[in-house]
Formats: structure tokens, C-alpha cells, sequence
């Protein structure tokens, strides 16, 4: 949803793969003035590939080049500029521009030079700086500057959405010190994740911009410098990115294997369920699947029995985070903690698992899941240190008990969790008349559950269901992606669901989410609006974590007190990918840990051809 639509843009900022666990470790060792310098940059250890490193270990660096991929996105785009709050952006336009540093996706928050040549980083790690290689170019033939970076990034400060003005909250500046040097300067030293977060700013080119509004929607072909231009468009329902032959970074390590498709068509789709029936149809040549009825059912079809198509269970160790029913805290009828909690005890997961997922998803139990970073039993050690500054502002059981959801035993019949949800909402002042659940004004507990798409729909009305039994009133709203993100840029729900994505090391992205900050701040990535003192302190004192363990205990500390305020009815998750494609796709022999990396993928011109055979005898026959 808001998440899911920067990652499609390819500008989600880096909480996947770059988050923070104490101080950045730089490969090498400090010269005599106490700076290292280094090629890559990591908060987990030594970065695990050297300087003279030839390519990722994933992909297949004579991967052919050449053919088109064809993939799919759900609703339209009005906008060729993603940096923005205003307008919707198209999916694809990542390919455009480089970073300074690229993610490996293999290693957890590890970053290698790209744009930057080299990195620069002092001892007390109060700045960071970057030389930019000199055959680094836009697609005009023009230098690519440190003047382009610092441009850039007071653009995206200033102008850009607001996840960007908190992520470099605590950069001070930026300073061009020479035509390929940029120099950031930091608040202190604690924010140790900053150096990484910098790396992944993607740079714009100055002189493109100059005379263009930032801040404006626009439809202008941008000039890029990346793998890949823009060649056309037909605004709201497809683009053709073409692969540039002269790119500049085409023989660097952080590219090598990558960037092998000619061309890159998205063709937009009203909904999923279109888009499943464009892939069986050949349409599109590629589907990551997210429906699991879909994956039991509806892959039983002619390309796929007779090998044209293949599809994969691919495993990963990307952390869950959290998916989940959320409510908008700015609604009065979701204040009570007692009433959040009997939203909780309605939700019955485990028959929805096995009526609707066909036992194939994990419940979701914090909001750091699948990681070592998830609170579990009571706090303990440094934990319970960190929280006992609170005891008394926070719930006493937070202390003597560990947090559970509720667990049906998948007959449907949850009457446990009706009754559990029914004391607490009489507690909470609502009381039941005439069959309706109504507060001392008899006004009725009425609220809408908003969705993007039909998908969840399935999952929205059981719940429905369960929740009149209790006398609400509850309704579900279908609306296009485009309506969804305005309403939910301007926090215009009651309920709907949410997706916090979160890495091996949480850091800066936690402020974004939690913060009274951005709770008010349009465009922000808080929807749920969660405004706590305490949750604040925490998030600080998490993204100053000096060393990992440290990180471990605050990070426990701020998860254990994100459950016990329920502010989400938290869903489920799974640890693979589930992935469909048509058989003239080439791939490396194994995944990366952290990633698809579609980018590393090729067409096959042999199986390419047989298929397109096998599709003329198929369409005689018939």
C-alpha cells in the first residue's frame, strides 16, 4: 500500500537492507589522521566483499544481454516524479538514477561504492564523505558532480516527502568540496546509521532541473544517469524503459550481471486479479504472488502443465516486520486501549489460516518478526533496564507478563474472543441495545475498513462478520491505488491495512513510524497516528544504540511496548517468495538472502524461441 508504492518506485528509503546497529564498520583501517578510507560501508562487521571485488556473488556476470521483459503494475500514474508527496508516481523510474552506494543483497545493511569511489569516515564518525568516479556521467554526456549531490539532497530536505526530512533529521549539511568530493556533516556521532542512509540517496541531475518546480507533478521525460532511460509512455498505463549501451557504470562491480533486459515494460492493471489472468494469457512474463489461495488454486493451467511456465517457493531471511489491521489513533472511537484490544481478540487467525491461506502463513507476534530483534517472554537484563525508567506510565503486565494474541482453535466459532472483546468494550463505556454496540450518547460503533484492491477483501469480511456479532457496524471500501493514496497521504481512514517493513538493524526509519513528529505531518509514513512520550524517547535512544547488543535491548524494549499499547491487529507473515514466470527467463543458479533481484535475470534466447514456438502450435491446434 503507502510502503508497497515506494518500493515500486524504487525509492523506498533503505529500511530493508541499510538500517543500523551501532557504528558503521568501514573495510580497511585508519590512516594516520584517523580517517578510513574505504570502498563499502557496513553496521553488522567487516563488509564481507573486498576492493577488488569483480561482481555480486549472486549473479551471473556473462549473463546475455538483450529481449524484454514485460511485468505488471495495479492502478495508474500521473507523475514521472516519485520524490514528491503530490501526484502518483509511475513504478520502474529507480532504474533511472544511481546512488551513491549500492546495497548488497546478501549482507544485512552493507553497502558498497557505486556513484562514490571511495568513502571517507573519521573516527568519531561526525561526517562522512564521498569522491565521485570521474567517468560518471548523466545520459546527456554530462559530468556527474558533488554539486549534483548536494543539490539534490537539500531538494529532497526541503521538497521532497516528508519520510526524507525526518531520515536526515540529524545531517546538519552538505558541503561540495571539489567537483567529485561531498562532505555531510552530522549533529554528533550517535547517529551512526547516517553514512548508509546517505549512500542511498539517488542523484539528480542540477542542470536538468534548473527552471522545473520540484515540488510539481510532472510528465517530462527525466534525464537520468542509471542502467536504464525512459523511452515511452502512455500516462497512466504503460512504460518502455530501454537499457542505455553506453551506460557509464555497465563494467563496475555493483553492476556486473545486472541490467540484462533490453527493454522493461510495465503494463498497468486495475487489479490483481486481472493481472493473474494477463500472465496465463502470456501477457506478462513475470508475477511474484502474494494471494495464497491464488498459489494453491489457480496455477493449474495449459503453460504451466506443459512447462512453459515454471513457478518457485524461493526462500529468504528478509525480516516480516509487521503487517497488519491498523485504526487511525486521530478517530476518537479508537482511543481506548480497550477497545483496540477487542478489535484484537476478534480477529481469528487461525481459521482465516486454514479456510483462506491453506495453512500457509505464521502469525505476526511483534513488530520486528522472523528476526532476533522480536520481544518474547518477560524483559529481562539490560531490557528491563531500559524500561523500568518507565514503570508506572506503562501497563503494570508489561512486567509480569508476556504479551500474547489471542489463539482460536480454527472452528470459527470464536465465542471465547466475542466475550473476552465484549467485557472490554463494556469497560471502555460501550454497552449493547437492540442488538447495536453503542456508547452513553447511543451513538453506534460504526467505522470503515478501506482497501486498495479486492485481495484483502476476503480477509476483511469474515472479520466483518465477527465484529456485528458484537453489535458494530462495521463497512468495507474498495477504492483504486491512486484514491488510496490520497486518502491515506491524508490520513482520510478509519481502518485499513498497513505493511511497516523493517531490516536486521532498525535505525532512523523507526522515527517516521512511531514518532508524535510525524504523526500530524501529511504524507508521513506514521498512518495509524501513534503519539506516545515514552515510544519517542525509545526510538531515540534505539537509533544511538552504540553496539549491537545494545541495539538488541532497545529495540526489544521498543517492541514490547508497541504490542502492549495495541495499537494494530496484527496479521501474518512468511519467510519465501512465491514466484511465477514464463520459461524464456534466465536465472542464477541461487537467490540472494535479502532480495528477488529480478535485475540479475536475463532472457534465454534458446528457450525463448521454443517458447514462442510451442505458442504458434498452441494457438493452430486451437
Amino acid at each position: 500500500m503507502h510502503r508497497r508504492h515506494l518500493l515500486a518506485t524504487g525509492f523506498a528509503l533503505p529500511a530493508l537492507l541499510s538500517g543500523r546497529a551501532g557504528a558503521v564498520t568501514p573495510a580497511g583501517r585508519p590512516g594516520p589522521d584517523g580517517i578510513t578510507r574505504t570502498h563499502a560501508l557496513s553496521l553488522l562487521g567487516e563488509p564481507a566483499l573486498p576492493a577488488d571485488f569483480t561482481h555480486w556473488p549472486w549473479v551471473n556476470p556473462a549473463a546475455p544481454k538483450g529481449g524484454e521483459i514485460v511485468r505488471s503494475a495495479l492502478g495508474s500514474f500521473d507523475s514521472l516524479n516519485p520524490f514528491i508527496l503530490r501526484g502518483t508516481p509511475a513504478v520502474g523510474l529507480g532504474t533511472l538514477y544511481d546512488t551513491l552506494l549500492r546495497d548488497s543483497f546478501d549482507e544485512a545493511s552493507t553497502a558498497y561504492g557505486h556513484l562514490a569511489g571511495a568513502i571517507e569516515l573519521p573516527a568519531d564518525q561526525s561526517w562522512v564523505a564521498f569522491e565521485l568516479r570521474p567517468e560518471a556521467r548523466w545520459h546527456d554526456g554530462k559530468p556527474i558532480t558533488a554539486e549534483d549531490v548536494v543539490w539534490t539532497f537539500e531538494a529532497l530536505r526541503t521538497q521532497g516527502r516528508p519520510n526524507y526530512r525526518s531520515y536526515y533529521a540529524d545531517v546538519t549539511g552538505a558541503v561540495a568540496e571539489g567537483p567529485r568530493r561531498v562532505v555531510f556533516r552530522f549533529k554528533d556521532g550517535t547517529n551512526r546509521e547516517l553514512p548508509l542512509i546517505l549512500g542511498q540517496l539517488p542523484v539528480l541531475p542540477k542542470h536538468w532541473w534548473e527552471g522545473r518546480e520540484f515540488g510539481r507533478p510532472m510528465l517530462d521525460i527525466p534525464l537520468g544517469s542509471g542502467p536504464y532511460r525512459l523511452d515511452r509512455f502512455e500516462a497512466g498505463r504503460s512504460l518502455v524503459y530501454r537499457r542505455v549501451e553506453d551506460y557509464w557504470g555497465r563494467d563496475l562491480p555493483t553492476m556486473k550481471g545486472t541490467a540484462n533486459f533490453d527493454t522493461t515494460r510495465y503494463e498497468y492493471f486495475r487489479d490483481s486479479t486481472v493481472v493473474l489472468e494477463a500472465f496465463k494469457a502470456g501477457q506478462i512474463d513475470i508475477r511474484q504472488e502474494n494471494v495464497a489461495k491464488d498459489w494453491a488454486t489457480a496455477y493449474d493451467f495449459p503453460a504451466l502443465r506443459r512447462g512453459l511456465v515454471k513457478r518457485e517457493e524461493i526462500p529468504n531471511e528478509v525480516p516480516a516486520g509487521m503487517q497488519a489491521f491498523i485504526v487511525n489513533l486521530r478517530r476518537p472511537l479508537f482511543q481506548d486501549a480497550r477497545v483496540r484490544r477487542a478489535l484484537i481478540e476478534v480477529f481469528d487467525f487461525e481459521w482465516m489460516n486454514a479456510n483462506l491461506f491453506y495453512n500457509s502463513y505464521r502469525r505476526t507476534r511483534s513488530y520486528f518478526a522472523n528476526s532476533e530483534l522480536a520481544s518474547s517472554g518477560l524483559p529481562q537484563g539490560r531490557e528491563l533496564e531500559i524500561l523500568e525508567k518507565y514503570r508506572g506510565k506503562l501497563p503494570d503486565r508489561l512486567f509480569t507478563e508476556e504479551y500474547r494474541l489471542p489463539v482460536t482453535d480454527g472452528s470459527g466459532n470464536n465465542r471465547e474472543g466475542l466475550r473476552r472483546a465484549l467485557d472490554l468494550l463494556r469497560a471502555a463505556g460501550w454497552t449493547v441495545k437492540d442488538r447495536k454496540l453503542v456508547n452513553a450518547k447511543g451513538e453506534g460503533f460504526a467505522f470503515e475498513i478501506l482497501l486498495n484492491g479486492p485481495s484483502f477483501e476476503r480477509v476483511a469480511l469474515p472479520y466483518i462478520q465477527s465484529l456485528q456479532r458484537l453489535g458494530m457496524e462495521p463497512r468495507v471500501r474498495t477504492i483504486d491505488p491512486a484514491q488510496y493514496e490520497v486518502r491515506m497521504d491524508g490520513f482520510d481512514f478509519d481502518m485499513t491495512i498497513d505493511v511497516l517493513g523493517q531490516s536486521l538493524s532498525p535505525g532512523n526509519e523507526q522515527r517516521g513510524y512511531f514518532s508524535c513528529a510525524e504523526a500530524e505531518k501529511q504524507g508521513s509514513e506514521n498512518h495509524a497516528g501513534i503519539c506516545n512520550p515514552i515510544i519517542d524517547e525509545l526510538v531515540e535512544l534505539l537509533i544511538a544504540a552504540p553496539d549491537r547488543a545494545e541495539l538488541l535491548a532497545r529495540t526489544h524494549a521498543l517492541d514490547r511496548v508497541l504490542l502492549w499499547h495495541d495499537f494494530m491487529i496484527p496479521n501474518w507473515h512468511s519467510s519465501v517468495f512465491r514466484l511465477a514466470w514464463w520459461d524464456k527467463l534466465g536465472r542464477p543458479p541461487r537467490n540472494p538472502r535479502y532480495a528477488l533481484a529480478i535485475d540479475s535475470w536475463w532472457i534465454d534466447p534458446a528457450r525463448a524461441g521454443a517458447m514462442e514456438q510451442a505458442r504458434r502450435e498452441a494457438q493452430q491446434q486451437k
